[in-house]
């Protein structure tokens, strides 16, 4: 017994007695004992066979337990567990109902995936009811539903698409996943590293020759749509001749950073302006502190909040903004293909797009709200 109560308050970095961080020094002690079984059988089967069995685990899955590891350290960490156990199972909640209400939207619509083929003559009508009764269509909505998400939750099985003939759902958004967040990642960093000293540049400068063309330019920015930005990119990279593995990512990475940067840096403007007339920000000149710390450690941290809050809503935003960019461009991503299977009424596909989506805007807006911790000191998370 003292040996477990030891282990326990070890595992217990917060020192509380409540049944909640109990319980998490018990998952943690659970993954320890993981770990060290996953250690004694690996050693045990390279002496049994002579080093070999590194390779062997490694190429049945089963090698060194480095997703424990990387769970038990996280658990370490000093975050708010009990704000995040309880946004974690807010968002599951959330999920679940996006995920009702879309499958109902998506069987509402007139038609079915059978639409495609009812005008090629090489499809009967009673093959297209063996089609309908193999995907369970022919179900009730409720029905199809409720065996969709069993299935998605007990199996991570999200079902087969009906356009690529009978592929697994998560096989096919695998194929084109990596270019979409590739383009994802270039546009979210470009944004950000661009928009916050151009927004600080231009509320410094208020009002100056570098001011006004900027802001022109913001509003420029603003003003014109996506599919023109891409047009007008992809003219502009045809008559300057721009090599061919360039054009495929510098363009629409170009396209979405133009779509987002002019409203962010007129959000970061407008911060700056409003935190620049506080009364700390004066109190901090009064007392003769540089004008670099006074902007840098007094204004743009706290004008810098809102712009933290939007990054959540930025990570599923970008993604909408892909869609129309690849399909303008012919940009292999995952955009293009939640289109096309929009078009194709291809559920399952679309039911997984869709959960994918959410799941990125629920985990940006957690992120969100645990960087305003760090980045406020002030705030405090309940």
């Amino acid at each position: 017994m003292r040996l477990l109560r030891w282990l326990l308050n070890a595992f217990n970095p917060f020192g509380q007695k409540e049944a909640f961080f109990a319980g998490l020094a018990w998952f943690r002690l659970l993954l320890v004992v993981k770990i060290v079984y996953g250690l004694v059988m690996l050693i045990s089967r390279c002496v049994i066979e002579e080093g070999d069995a590194l390779g062997h685990w490694i190429g049945r899955g089963e090698s060194f337990p480095v997703f424990s590891v990387s769970v038990l350290f996280f658990t370490l960490l000093p975050l708010p567990w009990q704000f995040m156990v309880k946004r974690l199972l807010l968002m599951v909640l959330t999920l679940w109902a996006a995920s009702f209400v879309a499958f109902f939207v998506i069987q509402a619509a007139p038609g079915d995936f059978t639409s495609q083929y009812r005008l090629n003559p090489q499809y009967s009508e009673r093959e297209l009811e063996k089609m309908i009764a193999r995907y369970g269509f022919d179900k009730p909505v409720i029905v199809q539903y409720g065996l969709w998400l069993w299935r998605a939750v007990a199996y991570q099985d999200f079902g087969v698409s009906t356009k690529y003939t009978e592929v697994p759902v998560f096989q096919v958004l695998r194929t084109r996943m990596v270019a979409t967040l590739k383009l994802s990642a270039v546009a979210l960093v470009l944004i950000w590293v661009l928009s916050v000293p151009i927004g600080v540049y231009s509320a410094i400068r208020q009002y100056s020759v570098g001011d006004k063309v900027l802001s022109v330019l913001a509003f420029v920015g603003m003003s014109l749509p996506t599919f023109y930005v891409a047009f007008l990119l992809l003219y502009l990279a045809t008559e300057f001749k721009i090599v061919s593995h360039l054009h495929r990512l510098v363009i629409p990475a170009a396209v979405l950073t133009i779509s987002s940067l002019a409203g962010m840096v007129r959000l970061m403007r407008g911060n700056m302006l409003e935190v620049k007339r506080a009364q700390y920000v004066t109190t901090a000149r009064a007392k003769g502190l540089s004008e670099r710390n006074v902007i840098y450690k007094h204004m743009l941290r706290n004008a810098v909040n809102p712009m933290v809050t939007i990054f959540g809503y930025q990570l599923s935003g970008l993604l909408s903004g892909v869609a129309l960019t690849e399909a303008v461009l012919n940009y292999p991503g995952l955009g293009r293909l939640i289109l096309d299977a929009v078009l194709a009424q291809d559920l399952y596909l679309v039911m997984a797009s869709m959960v994918m989506g959410t799941s990125l805007l629920l985990i940006g807006n957690l992120i969100a709200d645990l960087l305003l911790v760090v980045v406020d000191p002030r705030i405090q998370v309940q």
